[in-house]
């Protein structure tokens, strides 16, 4: 089956906005590489639609540079992406791209120090009703379930620093970033239930469900357990210094 038809067949909506994290390497081979990939998800979603995928910077030291700063640690679907004409980019180094009408809404700036809040790329797709695409990733990569972190006011969370521009000066910013190992992530294929759809996509597999029901389930169980998605203590170094 043409990988169109299959992200037809899984139910992206045509029209809508999609965030989509890919590893290329699980779902190829793909008629045309990742930029067939990108034209495949643009012609499903169709000219109404909306296409947006992580762009984060892969260097702390450096100012980001909107146009130069490579994101090549979220993949080569998603640095192609971000490079390709009318492609629109947070300028942030946080950064989102998008393509479509919602392209400039979603990629507006956002505090450098909240990098997956209501007022960020992931926010504004939840408040859009947007869907959530999995190609060959687990919810590990799925962003969107730090908007539900962050929406439940964790205590946890690592520090890190970025380089912005300031008035054509580097600024190094401080934050605290809610994040740890991820692999708790995984939970949310039970909890979602009939809410996640899974299928085929070109030669491996594919996860899709809506923002808000990610964010919905996941919140949920925080309340119940706010470190529900935290290793147990001695168990995984990164999840420990989140705790500390």
């Amino acid at each position: 089956m043409d990988i169109k038809d299959q992200l037809v067949t899984l139910g992206v909506e045509r029209g809508g906005v999609l965030v989509v994290h890919t590893s290329f390497s699980a779902i190829a081979p793909v008629d045309g590489g990742p930029a067939g990939l990108i034209g495949a998800l643009r012609d499903v979603l169709g000219p109404d639609g909306t296409l947006v995928m992580p762009s984060m910077s892969d260097d702390d030291d450096h100012p980001f540079d909107v146009a130069k700063t490579p994101c090549r640690g979220m993949g080569i679907v998603a640095e192609t992406f971000r490079q390709l004409p009318g492609v629109l980019r947070t300028d942030n180094p946080h950064a989102f791209a998008a393509i479509g009408p919602r392209a400039a809404e979603i990629t507006r700036p956002q505090p450098v120090e909240i990098p997956h809040g209501l007022d960020s790329p992931v926010g504004r797709v939840y408040e859009l009703d947007g869907q959530v695409l999995l190609l060959g990733v687990g919810h590990d990569a799925n962003t969107t379930v730090h908007l539900a972190e962050n929406l439940a006011g964790v205590r946890y969370g690592i520090h890190h620093y970025a380089t912005i521009l300031e008035n054509g000066a580097p600024r190094r910013v401080e934050y605290r970033e809610i994040d740890h190992c991820c692999e708790g992530f995984a939970q949310l294929d039970e909890w979602l239930g009939d809410r996640q759809r899974r299928g085929a996509a070109g030669h491996g597999t594919a996860r899709l469900m809506r923002s808000r029901d990610v964010v919905d389930a996941a919140l949920r169980h925080l309340r119940e357990n706010a470190e529900v998605f935290l290793h147990e203590p001695g168990v995984c170094e990164e999840c420990d210094e989140a705790r500390r």
